[in-house]
């Protein structure tokens, strides 16, 4: 089986427009659903999915949409990979739940031991399943603060970790995740981070991913003081934030200074995980070594699941009964997990990535010597981002983004928004998209820019 096969046959891979976007029967289900669906829960696209395969979205009135979001980097081994789909079946066929806590079963170490193995390191391990990525991260604070007995933890501009409370302290952006939630839990610390694009120095030069490291650490050591710090938190590549990659030596510079304060090192690849950017973990790309590292979205090929996975002395600091929850580790989660896995490193969609990202960006780079607007093209295999600007600046350009965005809705291609600034393209596909697909997704985007700037 290869990445170009694993699942989508029964449905056909083309982009088919059968009504207007969305139609008439998901217009119809989005009037019962603001009777139904508090109203804080948004939607990119009200097309409502009947059926989703190899880089295609069926909506309930037949049309078909290219996808380029994978549910936020959700569906990466695909919408209907059949190892997932195969293993998630006959474990429900089986049982449905015990609850690990009380009544355990296999599946749960197999996950725990698999993803020990591909996790950065070859030190002793140690996994924790639970059920969301603020989830893990927040189980992830809890480990490091039990093991080191500090409670200070460092963050970066531009993160996001999630929508609990510790979580949303974390983030970085207010609207939509944090304003008029507060207040927000404490001993929370916002560093600088890398941003290559944005991060000139006052003449103009780039400052290195050293320096930009020795920036945090000045931080850290006059405002919080290294001895009280439990934990660096960190997306090795961010995602909300807008697919920034920090310039090469931040992490690893980071990384030694963790190791010689006693501070837990977490890396949190909760989108960048999972074959995304072309290695099993973002973390590869720069060999760093996290102590801990926190995972989702990809890890099961849709099904909730996550994981805080890491060193066994500092997993092993938090006593029986302290980590877990009812649905932590459910049993089709983990089968499916066991699914994705296998077609991760059986099916070649690490390469497939790799092909996947060269692809974007020599799309991009083709439109960017056409229009200055796209300011920034970055990322790494199939986390491929282009930052959108004002004409001959930097300032960014949030409404040409969204004017983008709705052209290619209209037109059947599915694109996400993000960053900071909300002025980033984020381009996610499934890595079972075909290149076919790939290219006519880009047409269309190549079109809308053509319609909106001239």
């Amino acid at each position: 089986m290869t990445a170009l096969e694993i699942g989508g046959e029964a449905l056909p891979q083309e982009r088919k427009i059968v009504t207007e976007i969305p139609g008439p029967k998901s217009r119809e289900i989005e009037e019962r659903r603001k009777s139904a669906v508090a109203t804080g829960v948004g939607s990119s696209l009200p097309a409502y999915v009947v059926a989703a395969g190899g880089g295609i979205l069926k909506d309930a009135d037949g049309n078909q949409l290219i996808d380029l979001g994978s549910g936020i980097a959700v569906t990466t081994a695909g919408n209907s990979n059949p190892r997932v789909v195969e293993a998630a079946k006959a474990q429900l066929e089986a049982f449905t739940h015990t609850c690990f806590m009380v009544n355990p079963y296999e599946s749960y170490v197999e996950v725990a031991e698999a993803l020990n193995r591909l996790t950065p390191g070859d030190h002793e391990k140690r996994t924790v399943l639970l059920n969301s990525g603020a989830e893990a991260v927040e189980n992830a604070v809890k480990i490091a603060r039990a093991h080191t007995g500090r409670d200070a933890v460092v963050v970066f501009d531009h993160a996001y970790h999630g929508r609990t409370n510790l979580t949303m302290a974390m983030t970085a952006k207010a609207a939509p995740y944090k304003a008029g939630f507060g207040p927000f839990a404490g001993e929370v610390y916002r560093a600088p981070m890398s941003y290559p694009y944005r991060d000139n120095d006052a003449a103009g030069t780039k400052i290195s991913g050293e320096d930009a490291a020795k920036r945090v650490i000045t931080m850290i050591e006059k405002q919080i003081g290294s001895e009280y710090v439990a934990a660096i938190v960190i997306e090795p590549i961010q995602g909300e934030g807008g697919f920034i990659v920090p310039a090469e030596g931040f992490l690893p510079t980071l990384v030694d200074y963790a190791r010689e304060k006693g501070i837990v090192f977490v890396a949190d690849e909760v989108q960048a995980g999972f074959a995304r950017t072309g290695k099993m973990f973002a973390s590869e790309w720069e060999g760093i070594v996290p102590d801990l590292i926190t995972t989702a979205k990809g890890i099961a090929g849709g099904l909730p699941l996550s994981a805080v996975t890491g060193r066994a002395d500092i997993m092993d600091s938090v006593g029986p009964g302290r980590l877990g929850g009812t649905y932590g580790g459910n049993p089709a989660a983990c089968a499916a997990a066991l699914g994705a896995i296998a077609s991760y490193e059986e099916d070649g969609l690490p390469e497939r990535a790799l092909a996947i990202g060269e692809t974007i960006v020599d799309r991009l780079t083709k439109l960017q010597s056409k229009y200055p607007e796209v300011g920034d093209i970055r990322g790494r295999g199939a986390m491929i981002a282009a930052e959108f600007v004002e004409h001959d600046s930097i300032e960014p350009n949030a409404d040409l983004v969204k004017k983008i965005a709705d052209y290619c809705a209209k037109n059947g291609v599915l694109v996400l928004t993000t960053g900071t600034f909300s002025n980033i393209l984020r381009f996610l596909p499934p890595l079972t998209i075909s290149d076919e697909l790939l290219g006519d997704a880009f047409d269309v985007i190549e079109a809308a820019l053509a319609e909106l700037l001239g």
